[in-house]
């Protein structure tokens, strides 16, 4: 397990119960005691849990949201199965958008070098990891940076994505369902995606198989606003049918 995935967990036992113990959790997370003592400290020094005699309670905020680094490690494999699938999506010699994201950023990295490409982004990360890729043309959108995205939001991200008209938009988002749509942590963030999609002719949402049912707090657009899904083959079966009666095709390698 890696560290965000136990932060995540210890994050929500703290809360689920009121406190927890590092012996317990050690045998829970099957890793050491000063390991999970490392864990309560960085937990601390970001203000989610408090550190007490032999363990820690919570503190109480809306959300805990990993930066970039930290979910980049977290269904590794699931991302990689979804952002090689996207590259079937990506036009000859047309112009995308990639928007921030951890699979975004890995489709980003697997761009094909034989096609002439326009990329457009408002993510660092994806920009560093075209920046010096033959055959592309990068437009990066200003802003003023998220530290947990290092992705441009505002004012001068809107007007500049104002200012594009491209073939295929690669979406990512917090959560998925029929009634809410698709939704981010963030309102600002959702602000921009919104924006990316009414700024490509074709959308795409790359998104594994936990944003299926799940709800964040900005939303970004309907379900229908999006054409294709991709996400990964441990996606609930009953969710996908949910999503696709609200107005879109959601596809994972291997399905007929």
């Amino acid at each position: 397990m890696y560290a965000p995935e136990r932060h995540l967990r210890i994050v929500e036992e703290a809360r689920q119960h009121g406190r927890v113990d590092v012996k317990d959790l050690a045998e829970l997370l099957a890793v050491t005691p000063e390991t999970i003592r490392r864990d309560l400290t960085s937990l601390e020094r970001r203000g989610l849990v408090r550190r007490a005699h032999g363990g820690a309670i919570p503190v109480e905020r809306m959300t805990f949201h990993p930066g970039v680094g930290d979910r980049g490690g977290i269904n590794t494999a699931e991302k990689m199965v979804i952002a090689q699938a996207a590259l079937d999506e990506i036009p000859e010699n047309g112009s995308i958008i990639i928007d921030a994201g951890t699979s975004t950023i890995l489709l980003a990295q697997m761009l094909p070098a034989d096609r002439g490409l326009t990329v457009v982004t408002h993510s660092l990360p994806v920009a560093m990891a075209v920046a010096n890729r033959p055959g592309i043309d990068l437009h990066l959108l200003g802003g003023s940076i998220r530290r947990d995205s290092l992705a441009g939001v505002g004012t001068w991200t809107h007007q500049l994505v104002g200012m594009v008209s491209v073939d295929t938009a690669f979406i990512s988002a917090g959560g998925i369902t029929p009634e809410r749509g698709l939704t981010t942590h963030n309102i600002a963030e959702a602000a921009v995606k919104s924006a990316l999609i009414k700024a490509a002719r074709r959308s795409i949402l790359l998104a594994d198989h936990t944003k299926f049912g799940r709800e964040e707090f900005g939303r970004i657009s309907p379900v229908a606003a999006i054409d294709t899904i991709i996400t990964d083959p441990k996606v609930n079966l009953d969710l996908v049918r949910e999503v696709e009666g609200a107005g879109t095709e959601v596809f994972w390698p291997g399905r007929d």
